[in-house]
């Protein structure tokens, strides 16, 4: 694959706000950014659209695509839930001559940070605390009680991780994270 534009890649554990961040970046033309479309095989949730949240596929087409060598990183998240970035949606947008924006998990994010060490920039998104972080789950009111109890149990795992990120964005003013996101974006692709 070669090898051309940026790669932003965000990462949080499930609450911090990471999605919203990447959306407002979206908004940015000046920032030419695209979103990497993630592929998975768990099932849709609420209005997700195929396509455009998720490429959603099968276990058995994920696997296909796994042993096809189609991904640049994937992983088991959750049981039998893969996610992962087709080599496929890299070059899409690198071939409209934008930079990749992600919002992925963070093994994911490490794996591209490895793989292309100048070209991407890692930012971990924190919550304040893990309390707020189970209260924005309860609140988006997308996720059973299990599910959220999933989440945060695995949030203390994720967190774990944030040092070896280039930035720790604690996201506890969704505003000021916002426009710290941006600044820091900016002067990556510039």
């Amino acid at each position: 694959m070669k090898k051309e534009g940026k790669l932003i890649v965000f990462s949080a554990p499930s609450g911090s706000g990471k999605t919203t961040i990447v959306h407002h970046l979206l908004k940015k033309p000046e920032l030419n950014l695209d979103f990497s479309i993630s592929a998975t095989s768990r099932p849709k949730r609420g209005k997700e659209i195929d396509g455009k949240d998720y490429y959603f596929l099968s276990l058995k087409e994920f696997q296909k695509h796994v042993e096809k060598g189609d991904f640049i990183e994937w992983e088991e998240v959750y049981d039998n839930n893969y996610y992962g970035t087709l080599k496929s949606e890299i070059e899409r947008i690198w071939e409209q001559g934008k930079h990749v924006i992600f919002d992925i998990d963070v093994v994911g994010s490490l794996s591209i940070k490895n793989k292309f060490p100048e070209q991407t920039l890692a930012i971990f998104v924190k919550s304040p605390s893990i309390d707020e972080m189970e209260r924005r789950l309860r609140k988006r009111n997308t996720d059973c009680e299990e599910k959220i109890k999933e989440r945060v149990k695995k949030a203390g795992k994720e967190i774990r991780f944030a040092k070896k990120f280039d930035v720790i964005l604690v996201n506890d003013d969704l505003e000021k994270a916002e426009e710290e996101a941006y600044n820091l974006v900016k002067q990556f692709v510039k």
